[in-house]
């Protein structure tokens, strides 16, 4: 991965997660996350019983977008992605608890189970290295590029 975009996405602590129902209504919901860059997973806390743990049940897609703690409209930072909810039994779920629970101790009082967002493709975009610039990620490539929108 970039290591702007791994940059960016361990500077910040919320995130934005839409999915969609069995109707094909999407729902969005916020929630705060740690990264694991290594695998290019978000871990989030939430509870079994919310309204987006029933329509992840039965649709693991997820759409989603990052974006700075505090925004700066003449330098436009901000990531969108695609990724899967892996369940419970995935094996790269095999460690999630603790590596959460490491990167932030105080939610083990706090109720609910770790979810793992497997991101599949990013798009970041990043006004500072110039106006319109995007740097691009997919998991199965093994370049990111950067490009203009134009």
């Amino acid at each position: 991965m970039n290591p702007s975009i791994v940059e960016f996405i361990e500077k910040q602590k919320s995130c934005t997660l839409c999915c969609v129902d069995e109707v094909g209504k999407p729902y969005c919901f916020s929630c705060f996350y740690i990264f694991n860059a290594e695998h290019g997973l978000l871990y989030f806390k939430s509870s079994a019983k919310s309204h987006h743990a029933g329509i992840l049940a039965n649709n693991p897609f997820v759409a989603g977008s990052i974006l700075p703690d505090k925004l700066n409209v003449l330098l436009i930072k901000g990531i969108q992605f695609e990724g899967m909810v892996l369940p419970e039994n995935h094996f790269l779920a095999e460690h999630a608890s603790t590596f959460y629970y490491k990167k932030n101790p105080a939610a083990v009082t706090i109720g609910g189970s770790i979810w793992i967002v497997r991101i599949d493709n990013i798009k970041m975009t990043d006004s500072t290295l110039g106006f319109g610039k995007k740097i691009t990620w997919n998991r199965n490539e093994k370049n990111t590029t950067v490009s203009v929108d134009s």
